[in-house]
C-alpha cells in the first residue's frame, strides 16, 4: 500500500470540514417552532369571523409561523377583561368597548378594524316602520348596553322625537324573540348582517336602519385588540397574524363557499343556508371595495369624533385623545417587516 501525499490528506480534511459546515447551516435554517397565539372572539362564531376561520382552515397562520387558538367567551362582556388580564394575546371587540376600557385605565390598543362601519341597527318587522320620526310612543327593546341606549337617544333627538316618549325595554340578547313575540315594537342592538339576514330568511319583512344612517357618528364595529405591552414587544407576531388574517379574508371574498365551509367545519351547529347568506352580506364590510382604504385601516379622525360623542353623552369620564388608543402600524404594508409566506422568527 502506498502512502497518500500530505497535500491529498489536507484536501480531504478540508472537504470533510466543508461538508460538516453545510450540514450545520442546513440545520440552522430549519423552520422555527410555531409561536402559540390565542385570540378571544367577541361573541359566538358567526359570519363576522369568516376571515379568521378561513385563515385557520387554509393554514395561513401556520405558514406565518403561528399556532392560533380561538377562544369563545362565556360572557360577551369579558373579552377585553380577559385580554387585559393576560389570558390571551388578542381579542375581537368593538370600538366603543375599547374606548370605555381605556377610560377605566386598561392599557389596550386597537390594531385593526375588522368591520370598518357599524353593523348595529335599529330594526323592526312586519308593518311597523323603522323611521325614527314615527317612533314616538313605541316600545324599543335594547340589550341594556349604556352606549347603545345613547345611540337611541341620539337617533330620536335628531329625528325630533322626545326620548322620554319612547319606552326602553332591556331584553338582553333576546332582541329578535322580543320583536317576534310583540313584546317590543322595534329593537336597537341587532346586527343587520346577522339578525337582519336571519329575519329575511324567515320572511319576517325586517325594516333595518344602521345606526350611522340614523344620526350616530360612524365607527368601527369590530376591531382587533391587544395589550400595549404586546404591541411594544411583539410587533412581528402581530404583523404576521394580521397578514395571515388578511389572506384568509381575501380567500373568502374570492370564493365565499371556502369561507362558509371553514365556518361550518369549525362550528357544525351553524346552518348552511343562514351561514351562506350572512357571509355574503358580511364580506363587503370585511374587505372594502375602495382600494384607497387598506384592510384593517382605522381613521384617527373618525375615532376622535366618536370619542367626543361618547364624552358628550357622559359615557367617558374624561376627555379622550385617541392617538394612544389605536395604531395602524401593524397592518399589511404599514409597518416594518412582512409576514410573506415563510415563517419569521420573533
Amino acid at each position: 500500500m502506498t502512502r497518500r501525499p500530505l497535500a491529498a490528506l489536507l484536501l480531504a480534511a478540508i472537504a470533510a470540514l466543508a461538508l460538516s459546515a453545510c450540514a450545520s447551516k442546513e440545520d440552522s435554517t430549519a423552520p422555527p417552532q410555531l409561536r402559540k397565539v390565542s385570540i378571544i372572539l367577541d361573541y359566538l362564531p358567526n359570519a363576522d369571523h369568516v376571515g379568521l376561520y378561513t385563515a385557520m382552515a387554509r393554514g395561513d397562520f401556520r405558514k406565518a409561523g403561528l399556532d392560533v387558538e380561538i377562544q369563545t367567551p362565556s360572557d360577551p362582556a369579558s373579552p377585553l377583561k380577559l385580554l387585559a388580564a393576560g389570558k390571551a394575546d388578542l381579542a375581537i371587540s368593538y370600538q366603543p368597548e375599547v374606548l370605555l376600557a381605556r377610560d377605566k385605565g386598561a392599557e389596550l390598543l386597537s390594531i385593526a378594524a375588522l368591520a370598518q362601519r357599524p353593523l348595529t341597527s335599529l330594526m323592526s318587522t312586519g308593518d311597523r316602520p323603522v323611521d325614527p320620526r314615527k317612533l314616538a310612543g313605541a316600545r324599543i327593546g335594547t340589550a341594556g348596553i349604556p352606549y347603545q341606549d345613547a345611540y337611541l337617544d341620539t337617533i330620536l333627538d335628531k329625528a325630533g322625537v322626545d326620548p322620554a316618549s319612547v319606552t326602553k325595554i332591556n331584553v338582553g340578547f333576546n332582541l329578535i324573540p322580543a320583536m317576534l313575540s310583540k313584546k317590543v315594537d322595534a329593537t336597537l342592538g341587532a346586527f343587520w348582517n346577522i339578525e337582519g339576514v336571519q329575519l329575511k330568511l324567515q320572511k319576517r319583512r325586517p325594516r333595518i336602519m344602521p345606526v350611522d344612517e340614523a344620526g350616530v357618528p360612524t365607527y368601527d364595529e369590530l376591531v382587533l385588540v391587544t395589550r400595549e405591552a404586546t404591541a411594544r414587544e411583539d410587533g412581528a407576531m402581530l404583523r404576521r397574524f394580521i397578514q395571515a388574517l388578511y389572506r384568509g379574508t381575501l380567500a373568502a371574498r374570492d370564493t365565499p363557499s371556502v369561507g362558509v365551509d371553514a365556518l361550518l367545519a369549525a362550528v357544525p351547529d351553524l346552518k348552511r343556508t343562514f351561514t351562506t347568506a350572512s357571509v355574503a352580506a358580511t364580506l363587503p364590510v370585511l374587505v372594502p371595495d375602495d382600494p384607497k382604504v387598506p384592510f384593517g385601516w382605522m381613521s384617527y379622525g373618525r375615532w376622535q369624533t366618536f370619542a367626543d360623542w361618547m364624552r358628550r353623552n357622559d359615557l367617558l369620564a374624561r376627555p379622550t385623545g385617541v392617538q394612544q388608543a389605536l395604531s395602524n402600524e401593524f397592518l399589511p404594508g404599514e409597518g416594518v417587516g412582512d409576514a410573506g409566506s415563510t415563517p419569521l422568527a420573533t
